[in-house]
């Protein structure tokens, strides 16, 4: 959400979602660029949020807002700093520094956007840039525009580009976010392209309106469908074990150890998110 959308930002505190970015880039306007920065930490001050992770998306550094934005970072009390446009490890490090001789404290982690192909070419030393660094964001419709293509409908001419996100990401356990959908009457091609996004392997999808939200939670959480052939799958596995076997069958589909692993990972994420959600509603 915009920084220099007040409202935007108290509204924010009831949002069912699972972050909140707080740009300072893109959607702020360079007149409005210093207020929008002393409006965001006001309210992270100020407070409100529960557990939904706060970020602020800061302005690079070769624009004269870029060291402004790192320094308020830093004591802002945000959980990550994201950086927009990141094509190499160096502009990584160099923020770091300047996040650090600020004071930044070291739970302060890093995002980072891949949002140009060089970027993407390189996500793989990216990646390893630093060990605070825990979530890949595509950036969806600058890279369409630097790619030539179209970011809607079945966004053909980025697919490789976002799988070759999803494996950077997971090749160095990092969270990978997909980009955005700008067509906010297109409930049916938003859902869409959550599904695609979901197959895809990404863990979630940035949005930029609350109408949004319900859809997307659906998409990416847990559904009791879901949860249950997980629950089936952990029963049958551990009714295998006591008995000496290293393999089951769950409803005429073999089961091993890599199921196994799975399941559980689905019962966890049902569980941390009905967690998350009850403390929401608190």
């Amino acid at each position: 959400m915009p920084g220099s959308n007040a409202s935007a930002l108290v509204k924010a505190q009831g949002l069912p979602a699972d972050g909140l970015i707080f740009d300072l880039e893109d959607s702020v306007l360079p007149d409005a660029k210093a207020k929008a920065r002393h409006r965001v930490v006001t309210a992270l001050g100020i407070g409100g949020y529960g557990r939904r992770e706060t970020v602020i998306r800061v302005n690079r550094l070769s624009t004269p807002w870029g060291q402004d934005d790192l320094k308020a970072v830093a004591q802002s009390g945000a959980d990550a700093c994201l950086l927009p446009k990141v094509e190499t490890s160096d502009q990584v490090h160099e923020a770091l520094q300047l996040l650090d001789a600020a004071g930044a404290p070291a739970s302060l982690s890093v995002w980072i956007m891949a949002e140009t192909p060089r970027g993407i070419l390189d996500l793989d030393a990216i990646a390893t840039a630093t060990p605070r660094l825990d979530v890949i964001v595509v950036g969806t419709a600058d890279l369409a525009k630097a790619l030539k293509t179209d970011f809607g409908g079945d966004r053909q001419g980025l697919l490789a580009s976002l799988s070759a996100c999803v494996l950077a990401g997971r090749a160095h356990g990092l969270d990978i976010l997909d980009g955005i959908h700008v067509e906010l009457d297109d409930a049916v091609g938003f859902t869409a392209a959550c599904e695609q996004g979901r197959r895809l392997g990404f863990d979630g999808k940035t949005l930029i309106h609350p109408r949004q939200i319900a859809a997307a939670n659906e998409v990416f959480g847990i559904s009791d469908s879901e949860l249950g052939r997980a629950e089936a799958i952990l029963a049958a596995w551990d009714a295998a074990e006591q008995s000496g076997q290293g393999v089951t069958v769950v409803h005429g589909r073999l089961v091993e150890q890599l199921h196994v692993d799975e399941a559980r990972r689905v019962v966890a994420l049902r569980a941390a998110i009905a967690d998350l959600e009850g403390n929401q509603q608190a």
